[in-house]
This record gives structure tokens, C-alpha cells and sequence, in this order.
């Protein structure tokens, strides 16, 4: 029998499946790190999503104890230290096809409300105003090109998605040649910068894919270029980009991810040109279910 902890929330389901398969489980969330470091030593294994932070004192600290596995219920594995981890020999899973669809439908929400003004309309019709002129200059997804930024499982949902827009889709991902079955092209990134209309960015962030979105990025795209991030913050420079918006050179920014988490007085949330949410790609009851049974069958099958 392991003993597992459970560090943010989990769905109900996943938690009576651990236990039906004999396995303790705690629940113990929104603790500090100084609480977690003196937690972990107990456990076999532990579940986290996203606010939990499994830095290297906290693995060094929990691989003192029982610790063997560490699960990431979600997609991006940037809350957890890997060298630490592979260092003190605790395991590192995640669940990279439970929230796609989730995230891949908001990346498209993100494309169709800025460039049709959604939130701006709404906000201003429920003031009483009518600003009919103001809002009928949106642009169409119809024709246009779509530069995806990387080309992983999300960046392929957007893709399937895209098409049914007729949009004509280009790639850019240095380790994926691999179309998948989609009308799409592979180009490299000057080309993807110049060429496309609209651009959503799909890469983790590390060391590689820091700024991937910089000044000398923007400088060469086209007027007018509308720019979606449901990836991570971090991938795009957002005072660059801030300075991009005001000059006209990006019309519209959706972003559901920032640099730092909440954001802080950051004029890219304030900014009239800017759809913004908090970090909710993966927040659908459907993608949370799904999360939830591949994290059980990750402790149960490892533990086995």
C-alpha cells in the first residue's frame, strides 16, 4: 500500500479509485512551501496541478523520506525540478492528453473573441452603449494563415479546429516533422513570423523557448497580426509586446498565461487591445475528469 498526498485539488473520482485500490490517500491542499517540505517526507508519492511547487528542497526533502513518484495532472511540468528529481531518483508523470481539447477550445475562443471584439462589445452594451461603428471593423478567421508555435498534441487540436475555419495553418517546431494527418506546413520561424495572421503559441517554458516572442519577432511580422498565448508565460517578452500593441503592429493579444502568476500591475492586463484570463485552459469539468482518471491509473499502475 502507498501513501499518497494530494497537493492541489484532484476530482472525487480519482481519489475513490486510489483508495479502492488500497491505496491511503491525503488530501492536503493550499499549503506554504515551509508546510510542504515538512509534509512530504511521509508519502510515497504525490499528486500536483499546477500551484504547487515542487522546487529542489522540496524533492531533496520528500526523497529523504518514502517519496518515488511525482505526478503533474496537467500538461507543463515547469512547477517541478527534473534535474532534482532524476538527481534523487523520484519518478516525474504527467497527463499530457487529458486537458488538450480543454486548452485547444480556449486557444480558438481566445482567436475568435479578439478578433471580433467579444468582451469590449459585451462590456460596453452592458453600460448602454451602442457602438455599432466602433466594433464593426473585426477581422475574419476566413482565408487567413495561422502560425502555430509549436506543434505538439494542443497545437494539433488547434489545428483541427483551424481548419474547419478554412484557415490555411504553417508550423514551427524544431523537433516535429510529423503533420499528423492535418493540412498543415512545417516552416521555420522567420517565415512563420512574416507570413501569418494569426499566431498561437503551444512550447513549454524553458531555456529554449524563453522570449520566444521578442522584439526582433514582432518587428518582422505583418501589420495588424493578432497573438494567442494559452501555453506559458514567459515565452513572450510582454513589455516588447506592449510596445508592439501600441504601435499598431499587433492589434489584439489573447493570453490566459503571464510572466509572473497573478499578474502584478501588468499593462498587458490593462491594455485596451488585450482578452485576458487567469491561467483556466485546462478548468472544464470534462478536462478536470479526464485529469483526474489518468493521474489514479498513473499511482495505481505505478504502484502495482
Amino acid at each position: 500500500m502507498a501513501k499518497v498526498l494530494i497537493c492541489d485539488p484532484v476530482s472525487a473520482d480519482a481519489i475513490a479509485a486510489i483508495r479502492e485500490a488500497g491505496h491511503e490517500v491525503v488530501e492536503k491542499t493550499d499549503m506554504t512551501p515551509e508546510i510542504l517540505l515538512d509534509t512530504v517526507p511521509d508519502f510515497d508519492a504525490m499528486v500536483v496541478r499546477g500551484a504547487t511547487k515542487a522546487r529542489r528542497n522540496i524533492i531533496e526533502k520528500a526523497a529523504s523520506g518514502e517519496m518515488k513518484l511525482i505526478v503533474r495532472g496537467g500538461v507543463g511540468l515547469d512547477n517541478i525540478d527534473l534535474v532534482a528529481a532524476k538527481e534523487f531518483g523520484v519518478e516525474v508523470r504527467n497527463t499530457p492528453a487529458a486537458s488538450s481539447v480543454a486548452v485547444a477550445e480556449l486557444a480558438m475562443a481566445q482567436l475568435l473573441g479578439s478578433c471580433r471584439f467579444l468582451c469590449a462589445a459585451d462590456s460596453t452594451m452592458k453600460k448602454g452603449e451602442w457602438n455599432k461603428k466602433a466594433y464593426s471593423k473585426g477581422l475574419e478567421l476566413w482565408g487567413s494563415t495561422l502560425g502555430l508555435i509549436g506543434f505538439g498534441r494542443i497545437a494539433r487540436e488547434v489545428a483541427k479546429r483551424a481548419h474547419a475555419f478554412d484557415m490555411n495553418i504553417i508550423f514551427y517546431d524544431p523537433y516535429i516533422d510529423d503533420q499528423a494527418g492535418i493540412p498543415v506546413k512545417k516552416v521555420n520561424m522567420e517565415t512563420l513570423c512574416r507570413d501569418a495572421d494569426f499566431i498561437s503559441l503551444h512550447v513549454p517554458h524553458n531555456d529554449e523557448t524563453h522570449y520566444i516572442l521578442d522584439k526582433p519577432q514582432f518587428e518582422m511580422m505583418k501589420d495588424g497580426v493578432v497573438i494567442v498565448n494559452c501555453g506559458r508565460g514567459g515565452t513572450v517578452n510582454e513589455a516588447a509586446l506592449v510596445d508592439a500593441l501600441d504601435s499598431g503592429k499587433v492589434a489584439f493579444i489573447g493570453s490566459d498565461v503571464f510572466e509572473q502568476e497573478p499578474p502584478a500591475d501588468n499593462p498587458l492586463v490593462s491594455h485596451k487591445k488585450s482578452l485576458v484570463t487567469p491561467h483556466i485552459g485546462a478548468g472544464t469539468f470534462g478536462a478536470k475528469k479526464r485529469v483526474g482518471g489518468e493521474v489514479a491509473s498513473i499511482v495505481i499502475d505505478y504502484f502495482k
